[in-house]
């Protein structure tokens, strides 16, 4: 039950992405980083219907670890990647080959590998406010310079760091997810005299203004897979720092982690150089821009008359 949940959560995650991504992509460039950027989405329902979505995967998530342990569903949560890059090959007609299946499966194997083999377990440590207090500094010295990387390089790039500055605040909020949960237990009384509700919700909702970012700036599969890579990693790390579990690196175990995190980078490596990222893929004229490509019949077809492009959806390269 738990790991079939997780896949769902997973592939309801991959749409909602390409949902988000399809809304915001033809926001004028001014809006970047600007609430005219989410005024401009949520006039759009495929935005809204992409929300959606997002709360219903955050939900399946949240039951399946209410079955299965975190070591269990995690790696399945990594799934996502490859939906993404399946609904890109279906629905969406673009020339899916073997970079790109390479690419998205050393990613999320490797990752999904690296955590069943860790295995983070034990989370009996309380946080203090001086763990809390260097954690935020760390994290948003990392966050400030990832976006300010994302006015700089390709499109690819910039979808990139602001997913990576987006990923680093969502675990964030995990982690504060999980100290509520425990304030919860004790009681709904003095729960919001704490200050982890208040800023679970600051991180949350500036995570997902970033991510809107990185939807916006450059090729969804740029932008999901440091989404779906470091957010995880990420969580991992600060469970380590702030609950104090443990990571299995004993014996067979250290060397395999190695080998899966090597797999893992080859894996971003490879699909960052992917012409799917590069938009070198799009046969429509909308470059990087996720539309749906001409079926095959009328690619021919406008190959022998000179229009090729024609026939793509939306209309003009627009998204709905």
């Amino acid at each position: 039950m738990a790991l079939l949940l997780a896949v769902v959560a997973s592939f309801a995650n991959a749409l909602s992405a390409i949902l988000q991504r399809t809304a915001v992509q033809h926001a004028p460039e001014r809006t970047r980083l600007r609430l005219s950027l989410v005024v401009f989405a949520v006039r759009r329902w495929v935005w809204l219907v992409g929300l959606a979505l997002l709360a219903l995967g955050f939900v399946l998530q949240a039951v399946a670890l209410r079955f299965g342990r975190l070591s269990e569903v995690q790696p399945v949560v990594t799934t996502e990647l490859l939906f993404v890059v399946l609904v890109l090959g279906t629905w969406y007609r673009y020339r899916v080959g073997g970079r790109e299946w390479v690419g998205a499966l050393a990613a999320a194997g490797g990752l999904a590998t690296l955590l069943v083999v860790a295995n983070p377990s034990g989370d009996t440590r309380v946080p203090g406010l001086g763990a809390w207090g260097w954690t935020l500094l760390a994290v948003g010295g990392a966050v400030v310079v990832a976006v300010l990387l994302a006015f700089v390089g390709p499109r690819w790039f910039r979808a990139g760091m602001f997913g990576l500055a987006a990923a680093l605040l969502f675990a964030v909020a995990a982690a504060l997810t999980k100290v509520f949960s425990t304030l919860v237990t004790t009681g709904w009384g003095h729960v919001f005299d704490h200050w982890e509700p208040y800023g679970l919700v600051a991180s949350g909702v500036a995570g997902l203004f970033l991510a809107q970012n990185a939807f916006h700036a450059g090729p969804i599969t740029a932008s999901q897979s440091t989404l779906t890579i470091v957010d995880p990693l990420a969580s991992v790390a600060l469970g380590v720092w702030l609950f104090g579990e443990h990571l299995a690196t004993a014996g067979w175990r250290a060397p395999v982690e190695l080998l899966a995190l090597v797999v893992l980078c080859a894996g971003v490596v490879v699909l960052s150089r992917s012409p799917l990222v590069a938009g070198a893929m799009d046969e429509s004229g909308a470059h990087d821009l996720l539309v749906r490509q001409p079926s095959r019949r009328r690619r021919s077809v406008g190959a022998a008359g000179g229009v090729a492009g024609r026939g793509a959806w939306p209309p003009g390269g627009t998204g709905p």
